[in-house]
């Protein structure tokens, strides 16, 4: 078994406490602050790197090892939620038909309800088919931000963007 390293970062919405091993990024969450160690340990240097790249608008797309940890169903979403372009937003009807499942809207938002890796994994991208700001795990107000920080608050369609 790998030993999990675990790094902090200070993001202009909150603190991120980041989780990860020799497999990859296993957890991206917001927690209430915590004090970062003096050194970030290697195999998480380069996630907090491209983290501060994104906040500073320097990336649109993460380029990590991700070992994503869910049910079969849990990590088919999440892997659509990844192919969400920066900038974009889409509906859970959309992630639904995209997985051949167009009736599992319901079992899509409670799968992006689950994402364990904030930000990198774009579930803040998902939104409602009217264009409402739907559930957030760290809250809508960080949604919103991240939101208007890509540039989008409106609905633009998953399949628009390929």
């Amino acid at each position: 078994m790998n030993e999990k390293s675990v790094a902090y970062y200070r993001s202009p919405i909150g603190t991120l406490e980041i989780v990860g091993d020799a497999n990859g990024i296993t957890s991206v969450e917001f927690v209430a602050d915590a004090t970062p160690s003096a050194e970030t340990p290697r195999d998480l240097a380069d996630c907090v790197s491209q983290l501060d790249e994104y906040f500073n608008g320097a990336r649109k797309t993460f380029s990590l090892d991700l070992d994503l940890r869910g049910t079969e169903f849990q990590k088919r979403v999440w892997r659509e939620l990844l192919n969400i372009p920066f900038g974009r937003t889409v509906a859970y009807l959309d992630i639904a038909r995209a997985i051949g499942n167009r009736n599992a809207i319901r079992a899509v938002g409670a799968a992006n309800g689950q994402n364990p890796i904030v930000i990198i994994v774009p579930c803040h991208r998902v939104i409602g088919s009217n264009g409402s700001l739907t559930g957030y795990g760290g809250g809508l107000w960080r949604k919103e931000w991240l939101l208007n920080f890509e540039g989008n608050l409106q609905p633009t369609g998953l399949f628009d963007a390929r």
